[in-house]
């Protein structure tokens, strides 16, 4: 499979980028996909939720009656959790949500993206981008030449460029993130997924 490599403006530049057949044309896995943004999201909750029980509320321990013979149910305090101001039954307390999930799960889930990526045509190669300095107007400038304008796009370079990544991240619903650290999550949360020439090397050499 081949594609062909467009420059800053939109336009072909003559050359063709080869796709590996095994990262770019496989039979998409739905579920290890599931289970990869599963725990990407998972692992996103900072699981801080907490809410005060019986014994952690303000409030008196005097027994408010006594126990027999008033013919209403028993109860003890004040905090009881059936007055209002009590402590909450069974409430959320602090957790860890993320969850293992083996390497080959993973490696599945991102070709299986790609792949479907690339059948549904919305995978862009473009040329290698270097900046001399963060430049949003130059950034937008290259987004409107291809014709990415108002589209949720992740861009993945071959390596951490900060002054790629500063020039684009005032642009809302584009994102811009290294081969090396590329996930399922984020090739799939996106209408375009543009990829850098040299990129494409990089994303098959970790995913082989």
């Amino acid at each position: 499979m081949e594609l062909a490599v467009l420059d800053k403006s939109g336009k072909d530049t003559g050359r063709k980028v080869s796709l590996s057949e095994s990262v770019f044309g496989i039979e998409p896995s739905e579920h290890t996909v599931y289970l990869d943004v599963k725990q990407y999201l998972a692992n996103q909750r900072q699981g801080t939720h907490k809410t005060k029980g019986r014994s952690e509320v303000a409030g008196s321990t005097r027994k408010l009656k006594k126990q027999k013979g008033s013919g209403a149910a028993r109860y003890g305090d004040i905090k009881n959790p059936i007055f209002r101001g009590g402590g909450r039954i069974f409430g959320p307390q602090p957790r860890y949500y993320g969850f293992k999930l083996n390497k080959k799960v993973k490696i599945v889930a991102r070709k299986s993206v790609l792949s479907s990526s690339l059948k549904a045509d919305k995978v862009i190669v473009l040329e290698d981008l270097s900046f001399d300095s963060p430049k949003t107007k130059d950034f937008t400038a290259i987004i409107k030449g291809l014709d990415l304008a108002n589209q949720r796009v992740t861009l993945v370079t071959a390596d951490s460029n900060s002054n790629v990544y500063l020039s684009s991240r005032n642009i809302q619903r584009f994102k811009v993130v290294a081969a090396a650290d590329v996930n399922t999550y984020d090739l799939l949360n996106c209408g375009k997924l543009v990829l850098t020439e040299s990129s494409v090397k990089e994303i098959e050499n970790a995913l082989s």
